[in-house]
């Protein structure tokens, strides 16, 4: 855990810019060894997005739940908590989402609201168990969050075959009352998949900002955070602050599942594998610097990757793994603080210069 807060404390817009070019350079050497273009492959990349009204649509579309579950993760990393669970909280968002939408029968909007709600509360008492165990008992976070993702799963895809369907492999669509999709928006967008889910992850990030920078309880949080012991000899409650705290990032996860149930999916199917939102989230939190704006101006990038990554399958027949290979090397140049060593290193070779 260390290691993630000591990367972000050294200039965090360097270190995340040099990171992220670093990825790329990495993505183009994988790519001229895989015999590809590189140039042609980020050209496509990077214009696709941003070419056409629908291609804008769907690449805020995709950059929404990245912002929610990258603000999920941070707020948890604030308070010093690796809350990799966000994965299996944002699951049981949307299966509780799903569920108010097709049980519950309310008027248009209520009917939405009331599935956003009770998606939210969802995660977040998905997160109180670990929030709990870890206050009370010591279990780390990152071992009690993996195995509630596991059992998110599973419960997921139960509910999906013996009450959501008739043993199908997916559920019916929702009424058009619990959509959150926009006709005036969409249109905007021609007929994209956008909806009122980046809204809701915009106001989410002031909610963040607010309660870690503007109150008592988001300075707790950050304060123990930095120093737990500190925190407690000065009259915090630690153990309040790590359920909070949780259940707070929990919500947040579930919001993000919500959103794209009711907006995006509008449907759940059987899980062969995990979304991998959740996880995404933990890039875009570090990446980010664990700040609000930090978070959004990542997911942008991280949202912008991941639907020009489609095409460039198609306009340079580039595997969209090699997407994934960049995410992963801008995360680990993040991780290794590349630029504290480069600084460092730069510093020696001047005090070198200075003795001779």
């Amino acid at each position: 855990m260390n290691l993630f807060v000591r990367a972000n404390r050294q200039s965090p817009l360097l270190l995340a810019i040099v990171s992220v070019l670093l990825g790329m350079v990495v993505g183009a050497i994988l790519m001229l060894v895989a015999g590809y273009d590189p140039v042609r492959a980020y050209s496509a990349l990077f214009r696709t997005p941003f070419t056409q009204p629908f291609d804008i649509g769907e690449t805020i579309r995709t950059i929404s739940p990245l912002i929610m579950t990258g603000l999920a993760v941070a707020i948890a990393f604030r308070t010093g908590l690796f809350n990799i669970g966000a994965e299996g909280q944002y699951i049981i968002g949307q299966l509780v989402a799903i569920i108010v939408a097709l049980k519950f029968s309310l008027p248009p909007v209520l009917h939405a609201l009331v599935a956003l709600i009770l998606g939210g509360l969802a995660g977040a008492l998905w997160a109180l168990l670990p929030g709990i165990l870890k206050a009370t008992r010591g279990v780390h976070e990152v071992i009690s969050t993996i195995m509630m993702n596991f059992l998110a799963f599973y419960l997921s895809n139960y509910l999906v075959r013996s009450w959501l369907s008739s043993g199908a492999d997916s559920t019916p669509m929702i009424p058009e009352s619990a959509s959150i999709r926009w006709d005036p928006l969409q249109s905007i967008f021609v007929n994209s998949r956008i909806h009122l889910g980046i809204i809701l992850a915009l106001l989410l990030a002031l909610f963040m900002y607010w309660l870690l920078w503007r109150t008592t309880i988001g300075f707790e949080f950050r304060a123990v955070g930095l120093n737990p012991s500190a925190s407690e000899y000065a009259g915090m409650s630690v153990k309040r602050s790590i359920i909070m705290s949780m259940l707070i990032s929990g919500s947040f996860a579930g919001l993000a599942g919500a959103t794209e149930m009711l907006g995006t999916d509008e449907y759940l199917t059987i899980l062969t594998f995990f979304n991998g939102l959740g996880f995404d989230g933990i890039a875009v939190a570090l990446l980010g610097g664990n700040t609000p704006l930090g978070v959004i101006l990542a997911a942008v990038l991280f949202g912008v990757l991941t639907y020009g990554g489609g095409t460039m399958q198609f306009e340079a027949n580039v595997p969209f793994e090699v997407i994934r290979v960049v995410f992963a090397a801008i995360i680990l140049f993040v991780a290794a603080n590349v630029t504290g060593w480069i600084v460092e290193r730069f510093r020696r070779g001047r005090k070198v210069k200075e003795n001779a």
